[in-house]
């Protein structure tokens, strides 16, 4: 009440405009488009640049990414089994760790691509470490030297386990080029995304169409890396070895990065903006350094900010003054000590203080997703057993339980096609938003979808538990139950890939739109930070549910044991749907309380 009655907060020309910026000069290029060698593009260069052509050759080095982030998590852990001679659950879990890391380390490409290298150069040279790491991978499959002896190892040996094992520095090399890997996908996934969306032009009165289509199609290009993995790439493994499938992966990497370089002279930049986390912590010292200060004092100047359509961060519009933490408006609070020509650690621009504050405000919302993630990373593990159980014959064709997984990517297909030919206008008529939804009404869509997929998924493992102890099925959980079929399971998989599509593209959409200008690969980042947490959330869950629920009396049998048939997979699945059901509640009062941010003009 104090700051709202000095009138100093709530009005822009307020702001003092008698200044120098203590980042060392304005920019006038704002978010204005720069060429590779960062000078600015205007019409005439921005007709011949950008558009739907750009982000084609962008689709295709995430398509790539894709393919080989699924193909490896479907087909790593029964390589380090049946190959390395590892014991299946450490495979287990060296992969989920691999995928964890992968997503959570985004921050840090995310980091560079907005600080010093430009999201262009960011995805060229991490997509290029991840074609060494899939290269190493594909030698390790194909050159003996690197695998343990495979003679006298039979799947009776492997169960045993007297298998010769992997020697120490054949499972140092496989991790390392595993880890590589996901480093590599760490500088691509927080990028690519936003570097697509940077085609189109801001000033186009089509612009929120175009974006929202190209997200969509950026997810439908996701999708189908994903269902290359769950069927080519495990049919070439099961016909053709180890070492093509990977190889596979490296080759649809290579081609995709020739393509993506190809497309260089087509793409607009962004002018990284400097070190976003340096900003910031600028803004935390002033902000404490004055937190004695008054608003109201005769003493106080203004608001410190640059005049005009300059602004202080490159590649940056702009952003007018908020309400929201005001405690971190004292960084910007300009009082006669500070001089003429302040240290950035004593005095930050409006603009970057409102930086802090967005990257603060948007917290929230990927965090509510954390929960849909855990629910992706319990269904990719517990539903492949589920169907090791269960009949998956198609006609005479018996489908592989490796490739389950593909149907919820192709029920994501399948609804991203159909997206602006059916929600969309009925969705209009409802909520008469252009787009049918806003970005945050599809995330809640989303979550509220994954409620019905996880509760399902509960309702129908009870029932598959029941058959298999009723038809004497209880001790030979290895034998599937001819008369179950395993397609019961496309109901719950099915309600998860909308629940995706809803979720995950909306809020891809939001971060960037929401993110300051100079932040975008971060904003995006936390989008695969939350996935990221979601795979170590559920191994922790996991880990608790087991040590909580075993029962000594009974063999030391838990909610989780290996053997799925005395196991209580439904109490787990019904848990997960009341912990989605909390996480949901708290969406939307975050939703609710949440403010889209006013992009000032240009």
């Amino acid at each position: 009440m104090e700051m709202e009655r000095s009138g100093i907060i709530n009005s822009p020309e307020s702001e003092s405009d008698d200044r120098r910026t203590p980042l060392g000069g304005g920019y006038t290029v704002g978010s204005i488009p720069v060429n590779i060698r960062g000078k600015p593009m205007f019409d005439a260069d921005l007709s011949k640049t950008g558009g739907w052509i750009a982000a084609f050759f962008i689709f295709g080095n995430e398509m790539a990414e894709r393919m080989a982030y699924f193909g490896l998590s479907v087909n790593m852990v029964a390589f380090m089994f049946y190959v390395m001679h590892r014991p299946f659950s450490s495979s287990a879990n060296a992969v989920n760790n691999f995928l964890g890391i992968s997503q959570v380390s985004s921050v840090l490409g995310g980091f560079l691509a907005d600080a010093y290298l430009g999201r262009y150069w960011t995805i060229a040279i991490f997509t290029t470490i991840y074609l060494m790491g899939l290269t190493g991978i594909t030698i390790c499959a194909t050159m003996k030297v690197f695998m343990p002896n495979q003679e006298q190892c039979d799947e009776i040996s492997l169960l045993l386990g007297s298998c010769e094992p992997a020697k120490t520095w054949q499972m140092f090399y496989l991790y390392t080029v595993l880890y590589i890997t996901g480093f590599g996908a760490a500088g691509i996934r927080p990028c690519v995304s936003s570097f697509g969306a940077d085609q189109f032009d801001e000033k186009s009165k089509d612009y929120k169409a175009h974006l929202d289509k190209f997200f969509n199609v950026f997810y439908l290009s996701v999708t189908v890396g994903a269902i290359i993995a769950f069927t080519a790439i495990v049919y070439i493994q099961m016909q053709h070895g180890w070492g093509l499938a990977f190889g596979s992966l490296a080759l649809g990497m290579g081609i995709s990065n020739v393509l993506f370089f190809i497309g260089t002279p087509t793409y607009r930049h962004r002018l990284p903006g400097g070190s976003p986390l340096t900003r910031v912590a600028q803004v935390l010292v002033s902000a404490f350094r004055k937190r004695n200060a008054s608003f109201t004092t005769s003493e106080t100047v203004a608001l410190y900010e640059l005049p005009g359509k300059q602004c202080a961060i490159k590649g940056s519009a702009k952003i007018p003054h908020t309400d929201d933490f005001r405690c971190l408006d004292k960084a910007s609070l300009k009082l006669p000590e500070d001089g003429p020509n302040p240290s950035p650690w004593r005095l930050c621009t409006v603009t970057q203080v409102e930086e802090v504050k967005i990257l603060i405000k948007l917290l929230p919302i990927p965090a509510c997703t954390i929960m849909l993630s855990v629910v992706l990373t319990e269904f990719l593990t517990l539903s492949v057993q589920q169907a090791y159980t269960l009949n998956t014959h198609l006609g005479h064709f018996k489908v592989p339980v490796t490739c389950m997984p593909v149907f919820p990517a192709l029920s994501i297909f399948l609804v991203l096609s159909l997206y602006y030919y059916v929600f969309v206008p009925i969705a209009r008529r409802i909520t008469g938003h252009p787009h049918g939804a806003s970005q945050l009404q599809r995330v809640g869509i989303g979550l509220g979808i994954s409620i019905l997929s996880v509760a399902w998924a509960g309702v129908f493992e009870r029932i598959r538990r029941h058959y298999a102890i009723s038809h004497d099925y209880e001790y030979n959980f290895l034998t599937p139950m001819p008369n179950l079929s395993a397609y019961w399971l496309l109901i719950q998989y099915c309600l998860l890939g909308i629940a995706e599509v809803f979720c995950i593209v909306g809020l891809l959409e939001f971060l960037y739109e929401e993110a300051p200008d100079a932040m975008r690969s971060i904003g995006s980042a936390y989008a695969a930070v939350a996935g990221g947490l979601g795979c170590f959330a559920a191994t922790i869950l996991n880990n608790i549910i087991k040590a909580a629920t075993v029962d000594k009396r009974r063999s030391n049998l838990s909610w989780l044991s290996q053997n799925i048939n005395t196991s209580r997979f439904d109490y787990l699945y019904w848990l997960l749907t009341g912990l989605s059901i909390i996480n949901f509640c708290v969406f939307l009062y975050v939703a609710h309380r949440y403010k889209y941010r006013i992009v000032q003009a240009g």
